[in-house]
This record gives C-alpha cells, structure tokens and sequence, in this order.
C-alpha cells in the first residue's frame, strides 16, 4: 500500500487503480527527466525543451507563490492538489512537515522523483474525498494552489465551493480558528482576459467574463466571490493578496495594505498556454485602473488567506537571474521591538514597515550583503546633499533592512506631466534630478540605479530606495541620468517622445556617449541574466502568438529594443545592399506594420510581378526566432523546405517548425518565390518574435 522513492513516501491506500485525468506523454517526458535529472538541471531543460507543459510543472519559478509565506519547522502543512510538485519542495524546506495529496499516480512519482532527498513529505494517491476522513486536524496551513476551481469534481454537492472550504478549515488547528487555508486561484475579472487572453481553463476569449456559458465543471470567482464564500462558511478573518502577473508566474505580490503604484504593472504578455489577442496596453489600463483605485477588481489572480493575517505585505521576486544575483524584497510588519526601533534614530518616519532584501540562493548571499556597504559609502558621498540614501541595518540573519519611506516616486511623476503634455515642467523636474544625483560627482562611488522609479519624493525630500548597482568608480553624472531615461522609455510607448527633448536640452550628450551608456546597459543585463532565459524568451521558445486586430503600440518594456530587421530583394540579380532597406526605414510607408520591436515585429510588404525571392535578416547578432505567419497573397508559405522546391532556407537551426536559432552574426531565411503565383501586387505578411540570447545558451538549443 506505500512505496518510497529515496526519502518520500507514497501512500496508495485510496488510489482508485487508474489515473483519471493527464497531460499525455509529455508526462512520460517528466518523469524521465524527475528521474535521471537533478532539480539543478530544470532549468536548462526547460530551455532546451521549449515546452509549455515542462515550463509549468518543473521551472523553480513556480515556487515565488509561497516562498515569501511565512512558515517553520515547527509547523505542520497539507498541500491539496500536489500535482508534479511545483510547490512541494519549497514547502519541504520551510516547513516540518508536509503532507500532498494527488489523484494521479504518475503526477504524484514525477513529484516523488524530483524530491526524493526531503524527508519529511507523505504524497497520499487517490480522490480527495476518500483520502480526508482520514486526515490529520491540526495543520498550520493548507494550500490549495491552482485547485479550489475544481471543487465541483471534488465534492458531489449543490455548493461545492462552499462545502469545500467547510471541509478543509476542519483539518485546520483549532478547527479553522488557528491555522490558516491558503487559495491561489485567477480572477474572473482579471484584466487580461478583457485585453485578449482567453479564459485559462476552458481555453477560450471571454468564457470567464461571461460567467462560463459553457459549464466544463470549472470556476474561478472575482473578489466578492470569493468573499461570500468566506462569509457563508463564517470565517472571521481572511485577507487578500494580488500576485503579478498572476499566481502561475509570480514575480510581485501586492496587498490591500500595500496596493501596486502607478507605472509598476509593466509585465504582462504571458501567454505561454495558448495564442491570444492583444486588444489594448495592459499597462496603461492598469494604471487606468490603479488611479481609480479599482486594482483589486481586476487583479488577474487571488492570493486568498482563510485565517490571521500574514506580517508580509508586499514581495518582489528578482530570481529570473543569475544565481549569484537572485533575491526577493519583502515589505513586512517589524517581528519585533527592536525592528520597530531600529530606524528610530532617524525621526523620519513611522516604521510600520519595514523592508528587507532576502537571498533566495546561497549564491547571492553576498550580493545581498554588499548592500549594507553601498549605503554607507553612498550616504558618505552625498551628506550635504540634496539626495537622501534609504537607511539600512542589518538584521540578525545578517541581510539587509531597509527603513520604509513613502512618497511618490519619480516615474509616476514624470508620467503626470507627461499625460498633461507639459514637457516644460517634465523638464524642469529632470534638471533637478540631475542636480540631485550629482552631488559630489568626483567621488569613487556610484549608484547606477538611479531610475526614476528607485526614488521616492515627499515635499522636498528625495529618497533613494535601491542601490543594489553600486559601483566604486566614478560614472558621470549624465550617464547616470542617460541610463534612468533610456530605462524610462522602455516602460511605455508614449514615454519616447521625451527622451530626445531632455538629452539635446539638458544633458547635451555626444551620439558616442550614448552608444557607450546603452551598450554597457546591454552587458550589465547579461551580466544579471547570466546563462538563464529569462520568461519572456521562454514565452517565445514555446512560440505561442500574440495577435495584434487592433495595431496596439506597446512599451519597450514588452517589444523591447527598435528592430535591426533588413529586408533584400532579388528581382532576378540575387541579392545585394543596393536592393536592401532597413524595415524601421520603411515605417510610414508600411501603414498595416504593427509596431515593430524586438520580440514582436509584425509587418506588410509590396512587391511587382519580377520579384525573384526575399531574404529577411531579423537581426544582426546571433538569435532566436519563432515565425508565427509568413503569408503570401493570403496563403501560408512553408517555414520548412518543400520536395523539389526549395520555397524556404535559412543559414539557422530549425528546432521545430517555425522556430529557427541562428549562432551566426549574420542571421537570415529566405523565401524563394519562383514557383509561388504571382499577380500585378503582391503582398508577403510577416509576423516573427526575435530575442537576442546568450551564445551559452543557443548551443544549448542546437546541440
């Protein structure tokens, strides 16, 4: 009735026999990988794979939605609805013990295999109903991550969301008056469902919204939903967080307490499941929205906790890194007295919160620590000045804890006057930036993160929040300001107007500076990034579209930098520079482009009736790229060469159709139309994502 696999147990008292539901053979894929790979290795996998189930189940990035829960070793956890363990082994770390439960058999060993070295976790197998009459009734938490949407399958009743709830509270301690129920669920309302993302479940636009005309037996709820259900099961206390973009993929989770700041919601083409429109900025109706003071409504997931409150109140994940450079900032309640009293000294402000910066590998440990370093160097520098350096302490544990400053940081202001189209104010604002951050310039110490969201104003105080980027050289003062609005105008189309106006008025750079501030913005990034994809180039590698009905400009944050796409024609002389244009060169005359950037260019081409061929370079450095539409007079060309007919070449690596790795500088493919019909006009159509990557990790991909 049990089998162990290493040191996990697994319990078959309850299974059925068969599994009842499944992904497929890619669960077969899993198991092999749990099996003979080390948790280490996932990630590496991941890229090489580019599949969207292995992405979902095995990437460590799953863990960020309870991580920053805080849980011991004296506590006791039930996780329902373990499936391959995404969050399992963050539980088994923190917590004394952990108990899974799991219908399928096969989720439950891929689960088993991928931690077999913790000790402490049981997997139950079997219907949840049959498994809970024999569960314990003192657990800490439970967790219910991705599942509570499928009550209607656990439980037989008219209300199974009510009765579900009812039943778990009971195997709480204190029944359901100590310990905490912990839901991770979407929003029914989430905003990206009215931008274009269809329902994830159900697979299609607006079911949710719609309240799903088409029962599947599935449900997600808004906020008052979920509320009510609270409220019939009389639960006194409860609380609600906002993970973003959503629970899958947490990178920042908010609270009533602690509610996103305009400018911040800048992240959110993460479609990785299934293609999707694309029908408005999801930023700029977030900040729509966060205005309102309507972000709870729309949030596109709930963190939902049944119990005490949790001392976090707000988190942010920086683990999509290097591991040398991976951490989380935490904005909690101080645990103690002495935190309380910590900033005391400083007669600023009220330490409601505090904030602390947390390694989450034990490789960034000194990366973390170096910060208490950076402030006292900085502040050193700029005593006298006009530009306050955050205080920081060092806890007990010895990372660092930051006092917690309120304001309005200097993006959501620059974005005002920018919305008001008061360019002279906007520019007055970023004179006295500059005058700010240049206080005693010739020191040997620099804060490059001097972005215009790391400072926070209140009246004439400037505080600087994060410096994380300090370096101990001198870096001019304008570089520093170049980089905050080269960083700026990635977050928004509307913001790139500005830049030019404020670098030939006020900085006054040469062309050369620039090139230099933006190429060594370039390496600092891969730097960070290290050997990882980050997740929007896995999003690409798995290849599934965005379409754009409407033409939306995004921000450079999502399209990234302006397109290097060269465009050569061959009329019946081969190709050459002289018969080449620059696809940015082209944009007016081509009104149907929409918005070409470096993970998303989309364009339309013209061509006369001797056109030979056409050759497409979608960059000038090595690449990734995932051809998405390549039509010709309406019909789809091969992305793959066709008997006898050689239609389509490239000098990449396909990986799979339509997804080409090119190790060379000189990335191309080409579309030979000898034995493609023709008319007087023709139209090509082209829709491709282009991310630039590590030459690590491209030979990864082809090898």
């Amino acid at each position: 009735m049990t089998e162990k696999i290493g040191n996990i147990t697994l319990d078959y008292e309850f299974y059925p026999g068969e599994d009842l539901y499944s992904d497929g053979d890619v669960e077969e894929e899993m198991l092999e990988i749990a099996g003979n790979h080390t948790e280490d290795e996932f990630p590496k996998i991941i890229e090489e794979r580019g599949s969207w189930p292995i992405f979902y189940h095995l990437s460590p990035l799953r863990e960020n939605i309870i991580e920053w829960v805080p849980l011991d070793k004296s506590m006791k956890v039930l996780e329902v609805g373990s499936g391959c363990g995404a969050i399992t082994g963050a539980l088994a770390k923190k917590a004394g013990s952990v108990t899974c439960i799991e219908l399928s058999k096969r989720r439950s060993m891929i689960n088993a295999y991928r931690h077999r070295d913790c000790d402490n976790v049981t997997i139950k197998v079997g219907n949840f109903q049959d498994i809970e009459k024999n569960l314990d009734n003192d657990y800490d938490f439970i967790f219910l991550i991705g599942v509570f949407e499928y009550a209607q399958g656990y439980i037989g009743t008219d209300r199974p969301y009510e009765r579900f709830m009812e039943i778990l509270r009971r195997h709480l301690k204190g029944n359901g008056q100590e310990g905490r129920l912990i839901i991770a669920i979407e929003n029914k309302f989430g905003l990206k469902y009215w931008a274009g993302c269809r329902e994830d479940h159900q697979g299609l636009y607006f079911s949710g919204l719609e309240d799903y005309p088409q029962d599947t037996g599935v449900r997600t709820f808004t906020r008052d939903g979920l509320k009510k259900i609270c409220e019939v099961n009389n639960c006194n206390e409860y609380s609600f967080y906002y993970p973003y973009p959503d629970y899958k993929f947490m990178t920042s989770i908010y609270s009533d307490e602690y509610l996103p700041h305009v400018g911040e919601l800048c992240t959110n083409i993460r479609n990785f499941d299934r293609s999707r429109m694309l029908l408005f900025d999801e930023k700029n109706v977030f900040d729509t929205i966060i205005r309102e003071g309507l972000f709870p409504l729309y949030s596109n997931s709930y963190f939902l906790v049944v119990g005490k409150e949790l001392p976090v109140k707000y988190s942010k994940y920086s683990n999509d890194r290097a591991a040398e450079y991976a951490i989380c900032t935490d904005i909690r309640k101080p645990g103690s007295d002495a935190e309380v009293s910590v900033f005391a000294g400083n007669n600023r402000k009220e330490a409601n919160f505090i904030v602390e910066k947390r390694n989450t590998t034990m490789q960034a440990k000194k990366h973390v620590q170096e910060m208490k370093t950076a402030y006292e160097k900085l502040t050193k520098r700029y005593q006298g000045g006009k530009l306050h350096i955050n205080h920081c302490t060092l806890s007990p544990q010895g990372t660092p804890v930051f006092e917690f400053v309120k304001g309005r940081s200097l993006e959501e202001m620059f974005d005002e006057l920018l919305d008001k189209q008061d360019f002279a104010g906007f520019e007055v604002l970023f004179k006295e930036y500059v005058d700010r951050i240049s206080y005693n310039a010739g020191v040997e110490i620099t804060n490059y993160d001097l972005i215009f969201a790391n400072i926070l104003v209140d009246g004439e105080d400037w505080t600087a929040i994060d410096y994380e980027w300090t370096f101990e050289k001198v870096i001019p003062a304008k570089e520093v300001a170049y980089r905050a609005l080269y960083c700026y105008q990635l977050g928004a189309a509307k913001r790139q107007k500005i830049v030019k106006q404020m670098v030939d008025n006020v900085l006054q750079l040469q062309e050369e500076t620039i090139k230099q501030v933006v190429e060594q913005e370039k390496e600092i990034q891969k730097k960070i990034a290290g050997e990882r994809m980050s997740v929007g180039m896995i999003r690409n590698l798995i290849g599934n579209p965005i379409y754009n009905p409407l033409g939306v400009e995004m921000g450079e944050a999502e399209s990234a930098e302006p397109n290097l796409v060269q465009i050569y024609t061959d009329n019946g002389t081969g190709f050459s520079e002289e018969n080449s244009f620059m696809l940015a060169d082209k944009r007016r005359a081509l009104q149907k482009e929409e918005g070409a950037g470096k993970e998303n260019v989309s364009f339309v081409l013209h061509f006369g009736v001797d056109i030979k061929a056409v050759r497409i370079d979608p960059d000038h450095e090595p690449c990734m790229v995932t051809i998405e539409k390549a039509v010709w007079n309406g019909k789809p060309l091969p992305l793959q060469s066709v008997r006898r007919k050689n239609c389509f070449s490239t000098n990449g690596i396909s990986i799979k159709n339509g997804v080409l790795v090119f190790e060379k500088e000189d990335p191309n493919f080409t579309f030979s139309l000898e034995h493609i019909s023709k008319k007087e006009d023709n139209m090509l159509e082209i829709s491709m994502n282009v991310v630039k990557l590590p030459k690590s990790v491209l030979g990864r991909l082809v090898n």
